[in-house]
C-alpha cells in the first residue's frame, strides 16, 4: 500500500493541510485551506487567540482526514510561521494571545535594548536585530505590562510548539523554529545564554531543542482515539515557512534565491555549510536545521500593500482590469516616490516607527499612477536586500513564489525588471507545505528524483532597457528613504 505524509502550512492569514505522495505531488482532492486574520488592535497589535488558532488546526486534519479515506499515512509535516510567541502555564494552558511577527506594541522596548546591548554583536551571534517581531522585544513588553500573564507563564514558545505540544504530549522545537526567535545561537545551535540571563529567564522556560533532525513524536492517547488513522504516523516538529518556502522552490544552494510575496514579502538564500563570519547589516540569519543555513531580508508590505491600495483607492473594474491599466503606464512615469511602509519597516533598516508615504503628486496624478509607484516601491526594497545578499553569496538565479505574484504577473515582471534578473515562478502553488513534505522525505531517505525536480512554470525576462529607468527611481527612493530613516 502507498504511504502518504500529512502536511500542514499553518500561517496567519490560514491554515492549509492536504495529503503528498511519494512524489511530493499533492493529492488535489485532499487540499484543506481555513482562512483567518489576525486580530489587529488600536494600540498595534498583531494577535491570534491560543485556543482557536489550535482548534483551527484540528479542523483542517478533521477535514484532510475526511477526504482522504483510508489513504496510509507514513509522516506529518508542518510549516508554520516565524516570529510567534505565546505563553503557557505548568499544565500547557495558553497564558497569553499567541503574538505574530507584525506585533508592534513591543516597539518601545526596542531602544532599551540598543542602550543595553552592541547590536550589531547579537545580532552577528542571533542573526536577528532588534525589532519588536523579535522575542527580546516582546519579552521585556510582556515583563513590563502584563505582569500577571508573565508570573504565571513557566514556558515561552511558538505556536506550533503549543500544537505538537497539544497532539503529542512534548515540549520540543526544532532547530528551525528555534532560530528565528532572536535569542538563539546560530552558530552554537542552542538558545543564548546572555539573551536569556538578560531577560531574566533560563532555558528550562523555553522548548526543548529537538536532539536530532531525525526526531518525531506520535499522538497522546487521547489525539491517537480522534484520529486512529494518525496512530502510527510519526510527527516531525514544524519547520518555518521560509525554510520551507526555500525547498519547496527547489533554492537550497548559495546561487538561487527565494523571493515570495504573500501578504508580507521575503528574499532568502539558504545552503549546507557555515553562518557568515559577519552577517550582512540589514539582513537576517536562521536555520532549516543543523546543517543548512538561510539567510535573506523580510518587507513587512507586500500582497497586504497591494490589497490595501486597491480597497483604499476604490479602483474600479475587476483586478484584470486593474492590472491591465497597470500594464499600460510607462516604468516610474508617474514621477512618485512611494516608501511602502504601512506596517512599520523590517528588512533593510529595520525602523520600528517608518510610516509609509507618497511623494511627487500632481494635478495629474491618477490612482493608477499611486498604485503602480507602490508596486515599483516594493520591488526596490526587494533590490536593497539582494545587493547584501550578494555579499556573502553569488545569486544566478531567483524563483519567484506567493499568491501575490501569481496573482499579478505585472508586479512580477516589474520585480524582474528592477532587480534586473530573470524570474521563474513555478507551478508550485503551495511551496511552503511541498518544501516541509520534501524536508520530512529527506531526513527519512525517501526523496525521488521526480519529488526534487523544480515544476515547470512562467519564466520573466528582465527588460534591460526598463532596468535603467528604475535605477534612476530607486536612487531617489532610497535618498528619500535615508533623510526620514536618519
Amino acid at each position: 500500500m502507498n504511504s502518504y505524509t500529512l502536511a500542514m502550512d499553518i500561517g496567519t492569514s490560514s491554515v492549509r493541510a492536504a495529503l503528498y505522495d511519494a512524489n511530493a505531488d499533492a493529492v488535489p482532492e485532499t487540499f484543506v485551506k481555513n482562512e483567518r486574520r489576525l486580530s489587529e488592535t488600536d494600540d498595534g497589535g498583531a494577535e491570534l487567540d491560543a485556543t482557536e488558532a489550535l482548534s483551527q488546526v484540528e479542523t483542517a486534519i478533521d477535514e484532510v482526514l475526511a477526504k482522504s479515506a483510508d489513504r496510509r499515512i507514513e509522516l506529518a509535516a508542518a510549516s508554520s510561521f516565524w516570529h510567534s510567541l505565546v505563553g503557557i502555564d505548568r499544565d500547557g494552558n495558553p497564558t497569553t494571545k499567541v503574538f505574530a511577527w507584525a506585533e508592534n506594541r513591543p516597539s518601545k522596548y526596542v531602544a532599551e535594548l540598543r542602550k543595553t546591548f552592541v547590536e550589531s554583536a547579537i545580532h552577528n551571534r542571533t542573526g536577528a536585530h532588534f525589532h519588536s517581531s523579535f522575542w527580546p522585544a516582546k519579552l521585556l513588553w510582556l515583563q513590563r505590562e502584563q505582569p500577571e500573564a508573565f508570573a504565571r507563564t513557566t514556558h515561552w514558545i511558538s505556536f506550533s510548539d503549543l500544537v505538537l505540544l497539544r497532539f503529542c504530549g512534548k515540549l520540543r522545537t526544532s532547530v528551525s523554529m528555534a532560530s528565528a526567535t532572536g535569542i538563539f545561537d546560530q552558530r552554537r545551535c542552542c538558545w543564548d545564554d546572555e539573551m536569556i540571563n538578560f531577560l531574566g529567564l533560563n532555558v528550562e522556560n523555553f522548548s526543548t531543542i529537538v536532539a536530532s533532525d531525525l526526531e518525531t513524536f506520535g499522538l497522546s492517547e487521547d489525539y491517537a482515539k480522534r484520529w486512529p488513522r494518525l496512530a502510527n504516523t510519526r510527527w516531525l516538529p514544524a519547520i518555518g515557512d521560509g525554510a520551507a518556502n526555500n525547498i519547496g522552490a527547489s533554492c537550497v544552494s548559495c546561487d538561487k534565491a527565494a523571493l515570495m510575496i504573500g501578504t508580507s514579502g521575503a528574499m532568502r538564500v539558504a545552503y549546507e555549510g557555515e553562518v557568515p563570519e559577519t552577517i550582512p547589516d540589514g539582513l537576517w540569519c536562521y536555520r532549516i536545521d543543523r546543517r543548512r543555513v538561510i539567510i535573506g531580508g523580510a518587507l513587512s508590505d507586500g500582497g497586504g500593500l497591494y490589497r490595501w491600495l486597491m480597497d483604499n483607492l476604490r479602483l474600479n473594474g475587476t483586478d484584470d482590469d486593474i492590472e491591465s491599466e497597470i500594464a499600460t503606464r510607462a516604468p516610474a512615469a508617474h514621477g512618485l516616490t512611494f516608501l511602502p511602509f504601512l506596517f512599520g519597516e523590517r528588512s533593510t533598516g529595520y525602523h520600528e516607527n517608518a510610516r509609509g508615504a507618497v511623494i511627487g503628486l500632481r494635478a495629474a496624478t491618477d490612482s493608477i499612477d499611486i498604485v503602480r509607484a507602490g508596486l515599483e516601491s516594493v520591488a526596490y526594497r526587494f533590490a536593497e536586500i539582494l545587493d547584501r545578499l550578494n555579499q556573502v553569496v553569488e545569486i544566478r538565479e531567483i524563483v519567484a513564489s506567493g499568491g501575490a505574484l501569481r496573482e499579478s504577473p505585472v508586479w512580477t515582471q516589474i520585480i524582474a525588471d528592477v532587480l534586473g534578473r530573470d524570474l521563474f515562478l513555478p507551478d508550485t502553488r503551495e511551496a511552503s507545505s511541498r518544501g516541509a513534505v520534501l524536508f520530512a522525505s529527506e531526513i527519512f531517505g525517501v526523496n525521488s528524483s521526480k519529488s526534487t525536480a523544480l515544476p515547470l512554470g512562467s519564466h520573466y525576462r528582465c527588460n534591460i532597457r526598463n532596468r535603467s529607468t528604475y535605477e534612476e527611481a530607486r536612487n531617489r527612493h532610497r535618498s528619500l528613504y535615508e533623510r526620514i530613516s536618519a
